[in-house]
């Protein structure tokens, strides 16, 4: 990743704290400090810098709007003699902007806003929206984000998938309904993380999940080993339907939530502690004999909690039969957690999406942007023994079943 040094006079510093338009001033130097630092790279050499690695030369520059949330930013874009000058910086920072200025544009055009929204996006945007300006911005936008959210998923193995719903507001036909954002998140042989796809389903049904993973297996989702998910009744019959043979492993931390909601309160933190003994036992049997410790210590106190916690017990610990490594990563969705609240932070500024289009726009906006940090960036696990477990695995099994088939025969 490029690293740029920025620097900041007295003047713009000062107007950043007594000027409204002090932050848009601040960004749009920052900006074209990072697009002369982008063609001094390209170029190979600084501005009057004789140099024998340099690459071209300079052909002055032109402006470029750029529309934010903190105004209507002017860049000088520089051009070299070549033409071949090229920068992701508009694509890379747009993207999420414009999806989010998108959805409150559509807001306020649609006539479904409020007269504090129309101010509100008339401040962010620093300018009035029409209708043909939206489908302007939506033609370029959406054909990308569409794209990416049906690309094949031919290309790896998936042996880790964590799945979640985030729930938003949506008016359609004249009324505003809550509707489930299925997201699917995995983990590819090489251990790189990857965001598989998004989903609006009318709510989290079996018929919804069942539709969301029909469409992942279509584009090539395959090797799913583990499915770590939360224990909603259809997600779960979906998970059973579509991954047959795949492990599924509950959440620990909706686990713990739903045991804990169901004890007295004044037991709580020292139950939690004992279920956490269990849930990160060193391998099942230790888990085991600890649960029966604690179903005996607390039946009588907490029975509905004990019953949850008994229930649950083989689901909740599924990992523990995964080498340790992998553990910690794989106990809970508190990955796709964090996706949600990227997701909300922009999400709450809308409320009320406009329509199901809108809600695509700025969530895959959001995930893309997520999804490319996420695979040009460190590995999120070593697969290297995970690969070496599976093996050993498959080769206790048909040692196993080479034993049957040779009973069966002599028998």
């Amino acid at each position: 990743m490029a690293q740029y040094h920025i620097t900041l006079n007295d003047e713009l510093l000062h107007g950043l704290f007594t000027r409204d338009e002090g932050l848009a001033k601040l960004l749009e130097q920052v900006l074209n400090q990072i697009l002369e630092a982008q063609v001094e790279e390209q170029l190979g050499a600084r501005r009057y810098e004789r140099t024998e690695e340099r690459k071209g030369y300079r052909n002055g520059s032109y402006p470029r709007q750029l529309t934010t949330r903190v105004g209507r930013l002017t860049l000088r874009v520089p051009r070299t003699r070549d033409g071949e000058f090229s920068t992701e910086l508009f694509q890379r920072y747009q993207r999420s902007e414009q999806a989010l200025v998108l959805a409150l544009m559509e807001m306020v055009v649609n006539g479904v806003s409020t007269r504090k929204i129309t101010q509100i996006t008339e401040e962010l945007c620093g300018t009035s929206f029409s209708k043909s300006t939206v489908s302007s911005l939506c033609k370029g936008l959406d054909p990308m984000i569409q794209d990416w959210n049906d690309r094949s998923l031919h290309e790896h193995v998936y042996p880790f998938v964590l799945v979640d719903a985030i729930y938003t507001k949506v008016r359609e036909d004249g009324r505003v309904r809550s509707r489930a954002v299925l997201i699917a998140t995995g983990v590819n042989e090489e251990g790189y993380r990857e965001i598989l796809g998004l989903q609006i389903g009318n709510s989290e049904s079996e018929s919804s999940w069942s539709e969301f993973f029909g469409w992942l297996k279509d584009r090539g989702l395959r090797g799913v080993d583990l499915i770590i998910s939360d224990q909603h009744g259809g997600l779960v019959q979906a998970i059973e339907k579509h991954f047959q043979g795949a492990t599924w492993q509950r959440c620990q931390t909706h686990f713990i939530r739903n045991i804990l909601d169901a004890a007295p309160k004044y037991m709580q933190d020292a139950l939690l502690e004992e279920i956490r003994g269990i849930l990160h036992a060193p391998n099942k049997q230790a888990a085991r004999l600890l649960l029966e410790q604690v179903l005996a210590k607390w039946e009588e106190k907490a029975p509905k909690a004990m019953q949850i916690l008994e229930e649950g017990f083989e689901d909740a610990t599924a990992v523990l039969d995964y080498p340790d490594r992998y553990r910690r990563r794989l106990r809970t969705t508190n990955g796709v957690e964090r996706l949600n609240e990227e997701i909300r932070r922009r999400e709450r500024v809308i409320r009320i999406f406009p329509n199901r289009e809108s809600v695509y726009r700025l969530v895959g906006a959001v995930l893309i942007e997520i999804d490319e940090k996420w695979m040009s960036g460190r590995k999120y696990l070593d697969m290297s023994e995970y690969w070496q477990w599976r093996k050993t695995k498959e080769q206790e099994a048909r040692s196993v079943n080479q034993e049957v088939s040779e009973m069966k025969r002599v028998g």
